[in-house]
């Protein structure tokens, strides 16, 4: 699976877990481009993309993102 890949399933999991289909992510996605993404969200969004992506990301690595081009490098790193 390759960065774009990662990114687009990240789509589906975001539109998914904010019940909303018209979110529209790129490398540059920010929680607050996404009215639904507040810290309660977030909390059910890593747990889903564990459960999506088969990996257990650390309290660090969430912390380390600053946008959804980062969380799908530290995706991909998890998946190697």
């Amino acid at each position: 699976m390759n960065k774009s890949e990662v990114i687009e399933k990240l789509q589906e999991v975001l539109c998914d877990v904010f019940d909303n289909d018209k979110i529209v992510v790129t490398e540059d996605t920010v929680a607050e481009d996404i009215e639904e993404w507040d810290s309660l969200a977030h909390i059910q969004l890593i747990h889903e993309l564990e459960k999506v992506f088969s990996i257990k990301l650390t309290a660090k690595e969430i912390m380390s993102w600053d946008n959804v081009g980062e969380m799908a490098e530290s995706i991909l790193q998890k998946m190697a």
